[in-house]
């Protein structure tokens, strides 16, 4: 794990005795006003994706973001809960994220931020109610006072996902029966132009072929590596502005697969998986699982190395898979320090 979103505990261990000292040196003195004189925050907290309609707040849905801005309504300064009042909208804080997770999309080291100008607010106060709104579904592990400069999107360097793909062995034979639904599903589509609001329906849990070699797999995302290149293929949801140059491109610092057996407690047996970790400096929308279903669908065709890096140059998104199933995605952890390799879970 990076040293610098450290904090992030597996265990139940609470980390109190180091809440309220500052992270940073820069903290604004007492004599500064305007947003010299905010208090900021550093969020680490962890959440199950399923209990989720994702991190953004919107309207009638259950997010990561509208029940922590929630929670953090006690603590927001008289002038701006005065002004909420006038408005006759709900008195909450407002965050800053490293990386908003779609439905489904569990993270154990997501960063947020969150300002006041009460100097009275403490980081155990905000810990204790962020985790007292949603027990068992998220928990903050670290709370820090950090420098008015902190943005947890802009300041990090780098991010960390680990998707885990459960193999049904017993069903293999089944999933291919199926009047090749699962083909269908990675197949490619021909098409001259580009559709930048194309959408594909997202694929289920399950439907993924299960006749191909990780380390295939493993060879296609290693190519990724070590360059900044445009991901727009392999984006969705995308506005057309965003679609060419810099904001499409993006640095992978690390892209491998490997299997491996994860135990199952209950009944001591073992589940046969294909894990992937991906390290990038910024990742697009729905890139991640569009960018595994495609190297899974390549894999299975039989596929060149370069497959991933060809269909970069395409014209259309139909050359990509569809969206991966969000369950057994995690972002790990968001890195605000030089990426190490040598913190890699898949060496």
């Amino acid at each position: 794990m990076d040293c610098q979103t450290n904090d992030v505990h597996g265990d139940d261990t609470e980390v109190v005795e180091d809440c309220d000292k500052p992270e940073l040196v820069s903290v604004p003195s007492k004599n500064r006003t305007g947003r010299w004189a905010r208090v900021t925050f550093k969020i680490l907290l962890s959440y199950h994706g399923s209990s989720f309609d994702g991190w953004q707040k919107q309207p009638h849905l259950n997010t990561v973001q509208g029940l922590v801005e929630r929670s953090l309504g006690s603590f927001v300064d008289e002038k701006k809960a005065k002004l909420l009042k006038e408005k006759k909208v709900p008195i909450e804080g407002c965050t800053s994220v490293a990386g908003r997770t779609d439905k489904g999309v569990t993270a154990l080291g997501q960063v947020c931020s969150f300002y006041t100008w009460r100097k009275d607010v403490k980081a155990l106060d905000i810990k204790d109610a962020i985790n007292a709104a949603a027990p068992g579904k998220m928990r903050v592990t670290y709370v820090s006072q950090v420098s008015r400069e902190f943005h947890p999107n802009f300041s990090a360097k780098w991010r960390r996902y680990f998707y885990i793909f459960p193999f049904n062995d017993e069903n293999v034979d089944d999933a291919i029966s199926q009047d090749g639904q699962y083909a269908e599903g990675f197949g490619k589509e021909n098409c001259e132009n580009e559709v930048d609001d194309y959408e594909q329906p997202e694929l289920q849990t399950g439907e993924k072929p299960l006749s191909f070699d990780v380390s295939h797999v493993n060879h296609l995302l290693h190519q990724l590596e070590g360059k900044s290149r445009s991901f727009r293929m392999f984006a969705r949801d995308t506005k057309a502005s965003r679609n060419i140059g810099p904001p499409t491109e993006c640095f992978v610092f690390h892209a491998r697969a490997a299997e491996a057996y994860l135990p199952c407690p209950k009944d001591g047996t073992s589940m046969r998986t294909m894990c992937v970790e991906l390290v990038a400096n910024r990742f697009l929308r729905k890139m991640i699982r569009v960018l595994v279903a495609t190297a899974i669908r390549e894999a299975a065709a039989g596929a060149d190395e370069d497959a991933l890096l060809k269909l970069m140059d395409a014209t259309c998104r139909r050359a990509t898979a569809p969206p991966a199933p969000p369950d057994g995605l995690c972002l790990v952890d968001v890195g605000y320090a030089e990426f190490d390799r040598k913190n890699c879970l898949i060496p």
